[in-house]
């Protein structure tokens, strides 16, 4: 949702590099571009002019000073301009003193009230150890019974709805009901989800006050999706004076529309973003984090979720295991069932390109990322169910006719087993040496930091390096050797991601084989 507003900012960063310091033609030059970037991506216009009017004034002001070049100087306030305007630090769910804690979805239909009110259901479950309750309190919308039925029974949470809904039944009674329910089952959270409207009418809002008013609940989330622009900050506002809510949750941030909404609804109403829904799947629901998205917005990935999800996704002892058979012989007992295992956990995460989207520097493959064919994986399982046990334990003993019948068992061709073997045993080399602390091979130089670049074949041409004569001007050998630039404090090197500097990194052959398939050979 994004990627435009992204580019649209990096090129303005463009234009800074290779200056030695900001002038007022510099600053007035790249607010304008800011201003463009965040106008198309469908901002609300009075808090474009507040942001811009705060990054000029800070990068006009005494924060600019040395350090730091004019790039960084401008990504570095942009960026904290940009956590301000998303809301500031990450709010949690208040949870009430005395159980059961009560929230109340409301918003307009279509927004994804009820699908998030699973979603919901099962993170509190999953990730807070509660247990939930869902309430299907809109008995206006043909099916919303079952729906939040079907959805509740695959997030494995109770589901109270004694009406049949389409149109039968009063909503308040049923909330009402749910409380005691609740209080007898003691089940600690009560997600009431309540009926829309194609539009705000007065009929809409005098409802969801009477739920709001019957159950009195701790949080009040304003469900809006995030792809109907400008006009989720106008609902949103209709909402917060007819009913009133704390908290917003933005779905549907995986679709193409512009993402104005996410950037502009909690300056405009005061009331933070807290979750965000980015897909269909029960999985794709997670807390929201104003640093962490305006990092992800400014191309700086987003390491910390991708930490998060691999902790709840990667079993511990399997991980150890795994890692003692890569350090173990060069890695020569990590097998094709490992890798397997391995690549199966990682699909837990979710799909690949948004696992490697949030790595620092994506942005710079981004073209290779959105070509990448997810079912690649599907036929790499194929390959590999393909194998006799001895073959996947070691595949150096795959010939030409084993290649042949492989490639007959999988529905693929003899090019595809090729190329996953020697996938195989590239990658294979690659996580030995990472988990050895050798560095990682084909990697761009940091020697001498453990994990970064040591290794045998380093230290030897290291050794083998002759010292570089000195230039034959006499003023150029006076001023010695040109040094490497430096990344200034804080700021991570251009070739890890860093969005500064004229850097040549490269993926290493591995992840660029993994990225890529079978692309090359077709």
């Amino acid at each position: 949702m994004f990627d435009t507003l992204s580019d649209r900012l990096s090129g303005a960063f463009k234009n800074l590099r290779g200056k030695g310091k900001l002038t007022d033609a510099d600053i007035d030059a790249t607010a304008r571009e800011i201003r463009i970037a965040l106008l198309e991506a469908d901002v609300a216009l009075p808090v474009v002019k507040e942001f811009i009017a705060a990054v000029k004034e800070r990068a006009g002001g005494a924060e600019v000073r040395g350090g730091l070049n004019p790039a960084q100087q401008v990504i570095k306030i942009v960026n904290e301009e940009l956590v301000k305007i998303l809301g500031g630090e990450t709010r949690e769910l208040r949870m009430a003193k005395r159980p059961p804690t009560v929230i109340m979805l409301a918003g307009l239909q279509g927004a994804g009230k009820t699908t998030l009110a699973g979603k919901l259901a099962k993170w509190l479950k999953e990730v807070k150890h509660q247990t939930p309750m869902l309430v299907a309190a809109d008995l206006q919308r043909p099916n919303a019974v079952t729906q939040l039925q079907v959805v509740g029974d695959r997030a494995g949470v109770p589901v109270f709805a004694p009406e049949p809904g389409n149109g039968v039944g009063d909503p308040v009674q049923v909330a009402k009901q749910a409380m005691d329910e609740a209080r007898t089952k003691q089940y600690s959270v009560v997600i009431v989800d309540t009926a829309g409207r194609l539009g705000v009418d007065a009929e809409l809002m005098q409802q969801a006050a009477d739920i709001r008013d019957a159950v009195t609940p701790d949080e009040i989330l304003f469900v809006v999706d995030a792809m109907i622009g400008q006009d989720a900050v106008v609902t949103a506002q209709a909402f917060l004076d007819g009913v009133g809510f704390d908290g917003v949750v933005l779905s549907k941030l995986d679709g193409d529309a512009r993402g104005g909404a996410a950037l502009s609804i909690a300056q405009v109403t005061g009331r933070q973003v807290m979750f965000a829904s980015n897909g269909e799947k029960l999985e794709d629901f997670d807390v929201f984090h104003p640093d962490r998205m305006a990092s992800r917005i400014l191309g700086m990935g987003d390491v910390m979720s991708l930490i998060e999800q691999a902790e709840r996704t990667f079993d511990a002892d399997e991980a150890a295991k795994t890692a003692a058979k890569l350090q173990k012989k060069g890695g020569k007992e990590f097998t094709l069932d490992d890798f397997l295992a391995q690549m199966q956990s990682v699909r837990k995460m979710g799909p690949l390109t948004k696992i490697f989207g949030m790595l620092p520097g994506a942005a710079q493959f981004k073209d290779q990322l959105e070509n990448f064919d997810e079912r690649e994986i599907d036929r790499i399982e194929a390959v590999i169910h393909s194998m006799t046990p001895a073959e996947r334990s070691d595949p150096h003993i795959i010939n030409g006719s084993r290649r042949a019948r492989i490639a007959k068992g999988s529905g693929t061709e003899v090019a595809t087993v090729s190329g996953l073997v020697e996938r195989f045993f590239e990658a294979r080399k690659m996580m030995s040496a990472m988990a050895s602390g050798k560095g990682m091979p084909g990697m761009p130089g940091m020697p001498g930091m453990p994990g970064m670049g040591g290794g045998k074949k380093g230290k030897q041409q290291a050794k083998k390096a002759k010292p570089k004569r000195g230039s034959g001007n006499p003023a150029k050998r006076a001023k010695g050797p040109a040094q490497p630039a430096e990344a200034a404090p804080g700021e991570l090197p251009a070739a890890f991601g860093g969005q500064l500097g004229n850097s040549n990194f490269e993926l290493p052959d591995a992840f660029k084989n993994l990225i890529d398939g079978d692309e090359k050979k077709k």
